[in-house]
């Protein structure tokens, strides 16, 4: 019989119950390595190998933050948790799905030139670590963040990078002054065609969005079908330090206010990490409340179904891309002429987020 998740278990899975933490490994020093199959990353600090796919049995190891490990089955026991109850079964036991990123790695075209006003790629290897690079200082690796699997990026240059070979120029949208650098097959753009609106020809008001904080799960709505469901992580239920906005998800009546299909947040700016690092390239996001909530895809847990935000609605990325394409305002990736049209800002799809 399947059970809930307790605060025992969460620390039992995420490797924090003995102290792991004091060994972990958040920037590993070589390039990942890989052969073909299913492939997942460590995105947390630490995460618990168990000798069994069950909450309570013995830990017998950790694997630490951006580790890949190779995964031989995806097993789903009916001991649960019952929000989750996806292991998998990796070297040396079973390590629970919550905070394994499943990732490939595809090596893509380089393009010759990118468009002045930018271009939007994403990322398809498991982690690429970005360089700075001044006249004095030469190419030095940028200590802050590295930028990981699916997350999305304005790339507005290629050039030689430190091994001779093309990089693409990545240009925060944060702070437009702020460029990191990239190898270019790291990258892949992303077709105009990928993100042609879903449904345009239902009216703009017969479209919602429901998001129920007790289920954990976000209704997409026209008129009175839901045409689309899937489980949402929110924010947690805890206390806020002083003059910080409160980490639950507001509960109410908003409206769609702006898109990016690119957010940087994090590192104590907008943060929507229970770990507080910097969060470049946050995909396909949806701004829905004044103070930063909004709806967006999540490259750092795998854990929906569950309370894991800071107040935004985590979704699977593939499922906030396809939410980014349905929703108004309508973003034109065929209209961005600079970098003011990396976000589309009006009222846009109706957002309730209900208790029950």
């Amino acid at each position: 019989m399947s059970r809930a998740l307790s605060r025992r278990d969460f620390l039992k899975i995420s490797g924090l119950a003995l102290g792991s933490l004091a060994f972990s490994n958040d920037f590993p020093p070589g390039q990942w390595e890989y052969e073909p199959g299913l492939l997942g990353r460590v995105a947390y600090p630490s995460v618990s190998v168990f000798d069994a796919p069950v909450l309570d049995a013995q830990t017998v190891g950790y694997r630490f933050r951006d580790e890949l490990l190779h995964i031989y089955k995806v097993v789903r026991p009916l001991s649960g948790p019952a929000y989750n109850p996806v292991w998998y079964r990796v070297w040396g036991g079973y390590v629970h799905s919550a905070f394994i990123q499943i990732v490939e790695v595809r090596i893509n075209p380089v393009l010759d030139s990118v468009p002045e006003a930018g271009l939007l790629t994403e990322l398809t290897v498991p982690y690429s670590q970005p360089f700075n690079y001044s006249s004095p200082d030469g190419w030095e690796p940028n200590s802050d963040f590295y930028i990981y699997y699916q997350s999305t990026h304005w790339i507005t240059d290629v050039v030689e990078g430190r091994d001779g070979q093309p990089w693409y120029q990545i240009t925060d949208e944060l702070d437009y002054r702020f460029r990191y650098y990239v190898p270019a097959g790291h990258l892949r753009p992303i077709p105009f065609e990928e993100l042609t609106p879903i449904s345009p020809e239902v009216p703009p008001d017969e479209k919602r969005i429901e998001i129920s904080l007790k289920w954990q799960v976000l209704s997409a709505i026209e008129g009175d079908n839901v045409v689309f469901r899937t489980r949402i992580s929110s924010g947690v239920d805890k206390p806020s330090p002083p003059g910080a906005l409160p980490p639950q998800t507001p509960v109410g009546m908003f409206f769609i206010q702006s898109k990016m299909p690119s957010k940087h947040m994090g590192a104590g700016r907008l943060t929507d990490d229970l770990d507080d690092r910097a969060l470049p390239g946050v995909p396909w996001t949806a701004f829905f409340e004044t103070g930063g909530y909004a709806i967006h895809g999540a490259y750092w847990h795998n854990n929906f179904g569950w309370p894991m935000s800071r107040g935004c609605v985590n979704m699977r990325n593939e499922d906030a891309k396809w939410l980014f394409r349905w929703t108004n305002p309508v973003w034109d990736p065929r209209a961005v002429s600079d970098s003011t049209d990396w976000e589309a800002r009006r009222q846009g799809t109706r957002v309730d987020v209900v208790e029950g």
